[in-house]
Formats: structure tokens, sequence, C-alpha cells
């Protein structure tokens, strides 16, 4: 690879992340079965402790959606608390439609395993690198995508009804699509010297 050629791959992919944001609502359209795997070959480079590869994904699509949204309604009505002037039903269906709102939606989970080193802690932050794989890959696909989590993540029954084990944790709902509206203005961060302590540099 030409110096040139490599200066605009690292350009591009740092554009990626610092363009990336998170975009929730979409078009009906779905994207293709081969662009999900495209963004799904992105998620499992991510690093992960001793190679176990603790993720598994879950790609919801047409009906399948609608399932997730009874396991997100049964969820809100275990945990039901109303404010005033709404009603129970409208808490509930509101979660049921959140799995309606995007044409794909990509449950990302950190399943226990039998490795000799696993650590629980260490897989789930594997698990989650994989996830912001996803989400830079999809943004530089030209997808639109959001990351969420909620009750139903931690919830024993939206788990079973995935087919995942109480111990197996949720990590990412991830709502995959074409973006409806033109996204807003990137939230700005604050400056890395207000998060960060340098030690060692001294003279530079």
């Amino acid at each position: 690879m030409s110096d040139n050629l490599q200066l605009a791959s690292v350009s591009e992919a740092l554009d990626a992340i610092a363009s990336r944001q998170s975009l929730i609502k979409f078009r009906p359209d779905r994207p293709s079965a081969e662009s999900i795997r495209t963004l799904l070959r992105a998620a499992v480079r991510a690093p992960n402790h001793h190679r176990n590869e603790p993720w598994r994904f879950i790609v919801l699509a047409g009906d399948a959606r609608q399932r997730l949204g009874d396991a997100f309604a049964a969820c809100a009505r275990a945990h039901l608390k109303l404010e005033p002037g709404i009603t129970a039903e409208a808490v509930v269906e509101a979660e049921r439609a959140k799995a309606l709102r995007s044409p794909v939606v990509i449950v990302a989970a950190c399943v226990r395993n039998e490795h000799p080193k696993a650590m629980q802690i260490e897989d789930i932050e594997a698990t989650a690198a994989a996830v912001e794989n996803l989400l830079i890959a999809a943004h530089a696909m030209g997808l639109a995508a959001a990351w969420r989590t909620g009750k139903p993540a931690y919830d024993d029954e939206v788990k079973r009804q995935l087919g995942l084990r109480a111990e197996d944790d949720i990590v990412a709902f991830v709502y995959v699509g074409y973006a409806a509206v033109d996204p807003p203005p990137l939230t700005a961060r604050g400056p890395i010297e207000s998060v960060t302590r340098w030690e060692g540099w001294e003279g530079e």
C-alpha cells in the first residue's frame, strides 16, 4: 500500500470514528443480509481475552421483531411504575413499539464459557468493543445505528425468550437501518485534557 493510500485509509477510519452518532429514526426499507454480515465481520475483529470469542449475535427482522416487542412489553408490565397521567397500557405499548423502530435489531450478548482463564468483566468488555466496531462499520457503510439497553437487557425472561441463559449478559440492542432524517449536529465532547492525566511525558 502506498503512503498516500495508507494516509487516506487512516483518515477515513478516524473520520468514521469522529463522525459516528446514534440515529434512531429509520426508514422502513431493510439492509441486505450481506450488509449485516459485513457489520458482524467487523464486530468479531474486536480484541477478546484468550480468543474465547464470548459474543453472540441474534439478528432479528420481520415478525421476529414482534416477538422481541412482546418480550419488551412483558418486561415493562413486570416492572411497571406509573407517573401521573400515564396509563399502564401506554407504557407497555411504548415498550413493545421499541422493537419495531428499525427494520433490523441485533442483540449482542456475552455468554458464559468454560475457558479456565475467562473473566466475566473481560468478556463483557470484549463484547462491548465488538458492538462499537459494528456501530463504526455501520456508519462507514452509510447505515444508521443506535446502541440501546434498558431494563429488558437485564431481564431473565427477555433473555430466555432470546434463547439465552440468566447468567448471560445482553450488552446491546443495536437498531440498524437507513436514517429517515438528516443527522443532527454532532454532540460536543469535553476536552481530552479534562479526562486525561499524562505521566512521564516531560518536555513534550
